[in-house]
């Protein structure tokens, strides 16, 4: 049963991902916490996602708008090594309370906003956002939100906002990948038999999702993703009290 709970988890999160181009970590990560610890069900989707952005970025390469990637790295690599620090240091209780709060938070915010039409923002933005994201995804594997804010406020075409999303993930995974290997927390090898074992269901979600992709509309998409993602959050709520 937790076998089947574990990739019906992950069918799901790489579905909406394959639809939306993120919020694979935002669904997977809150709920795998509930039946594995975060130290491992991070690295994992890490590996996960990292893998899906090169097969989402390789297909929509052209799409990518890299100059507003390029403003976001600096400060996210810096959010990375932070992240991974806390990670690694932080009890764990308060690091649930933490994620679930900051899920629920995005959660709320989606449902709240969906069927506006976002303004433009000032590019300045681009330094909080890289540093919020680097540091919440290397701590919770979800840096997606601060990103996904930012650059739905500068990218107004579906298809090229998700392939912007891609290339991120990617770069930004990579500077993950090799933090968490100088931290060791890549170094155990049933994380490794976890990955091989996860990746045909996420490859197989992602390429369900793309075909989904160009029938919904993106205020369909987003409320989708909040409605799961508030329920992600309160399921860690439980989790941290019990």
């Amino acid at each position: 049963m937790e076998y089947a709970y574990i990739g019906g988890v992950l069918l799901v999160a790489y579905f909406i991902r394959g639809i939306s181009g993120f919020g694979s970590g935002l669904v997977a990560v809150p709920l795998l916490a509930l039946k594995l610890p975060l130290t491992f069900v991070v690295p994992l989707i890490l590996l996960t996602d990292f893998t899906s952005s090169l097969v989402l970025g390789g297909l929509n390469f052209k799409q990518v708008a890299w100059p507003e990637i390029r403003r976001l790295l600096p400060t996210g690599l810096i959010g990375v090594v932070t992240g991974t620090f806390l990670l690694v240091s932080l009890p764990k209780n308060p690091v649930l309370i933490g994620l679930g709060s900051f899920v629920i938070l995005f959660a709320l915010r989606g449902l709240l906003l969906s069927g506006r039409e976002p303004k433009p923002v000032s590019t300045r933005w681009a330094w909080p956002a890289g540093l919020t994201g680097g540091m919440v995804g290397a701590l919770f594997g979800t840096g997606g939100p601060p990103y996904v804010i930012y650059l739905s406020h500068r990218l107004f075409d579906k298809g090229q906002l998700r392939a912007t999303f891609s290339g991120l993930f990617m770069l930004d995974g990579l500077s993950r990948i090799i933090s968490f290997t100088v931290s060791g927390l890549l170094l155990d090898t049933r994380l490794l038999w976890a990955y091989l074992g996860a990746m045909p269901v996420a490859l197989l979600a992602l390429w369900l999702g793309s075909h989904v992709h160009t029938r919904l509309t993106q205020v369909q998409m987003m409320k989708v993703i909040s409605l799961i993602l508030l329920g992600s959050g309160l399921s860690l709520y439980f989790k941290a009290m019990n």
